[in-house]
C-alpha cells in the first residue's frame, strides 16, 4: 500500500471521480442501500454493492429489479436511500492522497469532476471535506445520457476543461468508471491501491 500517489508526465488535465475516490463516502452510501433496499425484501451485500458501484440512483433499482425479479418503483426505493444517505453525510471523510493531490495541482493543471453521484449531493460532498473551493467542473448523473461505463461522464469533463481526452489523467476506484475512462482513451489510476478501502462503519 503506497500513499505516494502522482501523476503521469503526459497528463495536462484531471479528473476525478467523486464517491470513494476524492470522499470516502462508500461505507454510508453501502448502509444507507442495505437498509433501503431491505424494506423491500433484498439483501444487498458487500459483493453487490462493489458489482454495482458507479452506477446512477435510480439505474441501480432497475438492475436489483432484473438481479431479484422485483417489480420494485425506482424511484420510490431510491429516494428512501438517498435520504438516508444524506442524514448520514456529515459523516464523510476526505480520501487524503486524492485531496493532496488536488491541492498540489490546483492552479496548475484543469481539473473536473465526473460522478455517477446527483448534482446536488455531490455538491454538499465536496463541501463537506472543503474541496469545493479547488474544482469547480463537475459532471453528474443528471449531465448525460449514458452512464459508466460508457465514456460520456469523462468526454464530457475533458470538453470542460478543454483537454484532449488522450491528455486528461483519471482518478478512479470503481470497476465501471476505470472502464469508462479506458473508453474515452484517457490515462487512469485506481486509487483504491492508495488507501484503505472500508465498507464497514463504526
Amino acid at each position: 500500500m503506497s500513499n505516494f500517489l502522482d501523476i503521469d508526465p503526459k497528463a495536462k488535465g484531471l479528473i476525478f471521480d467523486l464517491d470513494g475516490t476524492i470522499a470516502d463516502t462508500m461505507p454510508i452510501h453501502y448502509i444507507a442501500w442495505r437498509n433501503a433496499s431491505s424494506k423491500f425484501g433484498i439483501d444487498f451485500t458487500i459483493e453487490l454493492f462493489r458489482e454495482l458501484a458507479g452506477i446512477p440512483l435510480y439505474p441501480t433499482v432497475k438492475k436489483l429489479n432484473e438481479l431479484f425479479g422485483k417489480n420494485i418503483d425506482p424511484k420510490e426505493m431510491g429516494d428512501a436511500k438517498e435520504e438516508e444517505y444524506e442524514e448520514n453525510m456529515h459523516r464523510i471523510k476526505p480520501v487524503e492522497p486524492v485531496v493532496d493531490l488536488i491541492k498540489k495541482y490546483h492552479g496548475k493543471l484543469p481539473m473536473a469532476i465526473g460522478t455517477g453521484g446527483c448534482r446536488r449531493l455531490s455538491k454538499k460532498a465536496l463541501k463537506i471535506i472543503g474541496v469545493d473551493q479547488y474544482i469547480d467542473n463537475l459532471v453528474s448523473a443528471e449531465d448525460v445520457q449514458n452512464h459508466k461505463p460508457h465514456p460520456d461522464t469523462f468526454l464530457q469533463c475533458a470538453e470542460l476543461i478543454n483537454i484532449e481526452p488522450e491528455f486528461c489523467q483519471v482518478f478512479e476506484d470503481g470497476v465501471l468508471g476505470i472502464q469508462a475512462a479506458k473508453t474515452a482513451g484517457m490515462m487512469v489510476v485506481d486509487v483504491t491501491k492508495y488507501y484503505e478501502v472500508t465498507i464497514g462503519i463504526e
